[in-house]
């Protein structure tokens, strides 16, 4: 499993809600509204973690990340991963994802990276945890 995550901020003319309702129901449908093809088949998940600053325990104080969006997708293989990435910077899509950004993000500069995570045990027992994700009711 590979997760991919991007860092993101709002268009700064927009409210955390107009960009909340941007992302949500235009640009995570951006393939399906323009009629183009998934722009990330072989996806496992897909979320947007929309970032709400809180006060530091130690300091006291509330640092803004600069980001107000953190995005990730996971992959079954870093081969569905490339897949995509090549799909999103073809040159027959690139124009479309390109002019949904600028109604959206601040810029293009976006950070993106792959994840290596660790899971810490948690249970009431120190056993470890584990999340199932299910499609459907």
């Amino acid at each position: 499993m590979l997760k991919q995550i991007c860092f993101f901020r709002k268009r700064p003319d927009m409210t955390i809600n107009e960009f909340m309702d941007y992302y949500e129901n235009q640009h995570s449908q951006l393939a399906k509204k323009m009629g183009a093809a998934p722009a990330i088949p072989g996806a496992v998940r897909y979320v947007r973690r929309y970032l709400v600053p809180e006060k530091n325990p130690v300091t006291g104080q509330v640092h803004d990340s600069g980001y107000d969006c953190i995005m990730e997708i996971w992959w079954n293989s870093r081969e569905d991963f490339e897949r995509s990435q090549a799909i999103i910077s073809s040159p027959d899509r690139l124009a479309m994802t390109r002019a949904d950004e600028e109604r959206l993000f601040a810029g293009h500069d976006n950070p993106v990276a792959t994840c290596i995570e660790y899971d810490s045990p948690m249970g009431p027992s120190g056993e470890a945890t584990h999340v199932q994700l299910r499609h459907g009711a």
